[in-house]
C-alpha cells in the first residue's frame, strides 16, 4: 500500500493512494495517527470516501513524529568526501518535526541563512510497531514502511560546532514523502537506486543498500537506546555528491529545485527561495 497525508480545506487526512491523483480517505487525521491504531494495516485497507488530490497538497507523510533520528556518514564514499573516518557505530543526530515540509512544498530561507544551503537525499524508514531492545534479525518486522527525505542542511551552521543539529533542523526545509510505501511492497535488499538532482543535473546517485550500517542494524541499535514507537522515523544517511564536497562547492541557489527519488518509493521535489515566506505561509500557517 501507499499511504499519504493530504491537506484539505478542513485540515489534514490520511489517505490510501489507489492510483495517480486518486485515493481513499481514511478515518485518521494523518498517517502518524493511523500508525497508532492497534491494527493499522487493516484500518488502512478499509473502504472509504474516494478523493482526488494534487501532489502539491501532500503534507509530510508523518507530520509530527515523536522522534526523527538521523544517521550521519552512513555511506563510505560520503564519509570520505567529508574527510571523516568510517564510524564504528552509527552517528546519530536529531531533527525536530518543525523541520519537515511537504514533498512538493516550496522552501523559504531568510537571507541571513542562505550562504551554504545543501541537499542530502535519503531513505527514511518509519516504525510501525513498538521496538525496544530488539535483535537485528527481528528489526525489519517493526518497519511500517519507507519514504524519501531531504536532510536539508545549512552547512555554515552545521560546521560551526562539533554538533550537527543547528544546521540540520531549520524550519520547514526537509521535504518528506511523497507517501509511505508499506514494508510488504518495498524493503531493503533490492539494490534500489537513490538519485538527487538539482535543476535536472544529477548530483547524487547510489545504491540504498550500500550503507555502512543497514536499516536492520539501525533499528536494532536505536532500539537499544530508547523505545521506538509507531510513527517514529529513522533517516538512514546520504550518499556522496553533496554540494559542500564538490569542487567547486555547489550549494542550493535561489529558485533551484532539488528532486530526490528512491527507486520504488517515488520522488520528492522542493524549490528553494531566498527570503521570508509569503504571508499565506507565515507563522500561523497550517500547511505543513
Amino acid at each position: 500500500m501507499k499511504l499519504a497525508t493530504l491537506r484539505t480545506q478542513f485540515g489534514t487526512t490520511a489517505i490510501r493512494i489507489d492510483g495517480p491523483g486518486v485515493g481513499v480517505e481514511l478515518d485518521f487525521d494523518d498517517v502518524g495517527q493511523l500508525l497508532q491504531a492497534e491494527d493499522w494495516c487493516k484500518s488502512a485497507q478499509l473502504s472509504g470516501e474516494p478523493i482526488a488530490f494534487r501532489e502539491q497538497d501532500l503534507a509530510p507523510v508523518i507530520p509530527t513524529p515523536s522522534k526523527i533520528i538521523c544517521v550521519g556518514v552512513n555511506y563510505a564514499k560520503h564519509a570520505r568526501e567529508m574527510g571523516r573516518e568510517l564510524p564504528e557505530q552509527p552517528t546519530l543526530f536529531i531533527k525536530f518535526p518543525e523541520a519537515l515540509t511537504g514533498p512538493y512544498d516550496d522552501i523559504y530561507v531568510p537571507d541571513w541563512a542562505t550562504s551554504k544551503l545543501d541537499y542530502e537525499g535519503e531513505l527514511a524508514v518509519v516504525i510501525g510497531s513498538r521496538a525496544h531492545n530488539v535483535a537485528m534479525a527481528d528489526a525489519l518486522e517493526h518497519a511500517a514502511g519507507y519514504a524519501v527525505m531531504n536532510d536539508y542542511t545549512l552547512r555554515d551552521f552545521q560546521r560551526r560546532t562539533t554538533q550537527f543539529h543547528a544546521g540540520k533542523s531549520f524550519y520547514r526545509t526537509a521535504g518528506f514523502g511523497p507517501w509511505l510505501t508499506t514494508s510488504d511492497e518495498w524493503a531493503p535488499g533490492g539494490n534500489a537506486r537513490i538519485t538527487t538532482t538539482v535543476d535536472g543535473e544529477v548530483r547524487q546517485a547510489d545504491n540504498t543498500d550500500d550503507l555502512i550500517f543497514s536499516v536492520a542494524e539501525l533499528i536494532a541499535f536505536c532500539s537499544k537506546l530508547y523505545p521506538l514507537n509507531p510513527g517514529d522515523v529513522i533517516v538512514t544517511g546520504t550518499p556522496e555528491g553533496v554540494g559542500f564536497a564538490r569542487q567547486p562547492q555547489a550549494f542550493i541557489q535561489d529558485g533551484q529545485t532539488v528532486r530526490i527519488e528512491v527507486e520504488g518509493l517515488g520522488a520528492i521535489e522542493n524549490t528553494t527561495h531566498y527570503g521570508e515566506a509569503p504571508s499565506a505561509c507565515g507563522p500561523e500557517c497550517t500547511c505543513g
